[in-house]
């Protein structure tokens, strides 16, 4: 997949665990993890505003674009 998420890098740095993050930004802790892991097949801009809430970050920390 071209597009790589980022989330354990910046949760990480933050020192944040999935189930301190999952409640601040508003999904489950199961869906967060499927999202850090690179699983997830979309996400919603009011989630990926929570996540840079969350983190104090900006979409393009935690999103990539890589070609095949």
């Amino acid at each position: 997949m071209p597009i790589l998420v980022r989330l354990d890098r910046f949760m990480l740095e933050r020192k944040i665990s999935l189930k301190e993050l999952s409640p601040l930004v508003g999904i489950t802790n199961v869906n967060l993890s499927k999202l850090k892991n690179s699983k997830a097949v979309a996400i919603r801009f009011s989630t990926l505003e929570a996540i840079c809430q969350a983190l104090d970050c900006q979409p393009g920390d935690i999103l990539e674009y890589r070609s095949d």
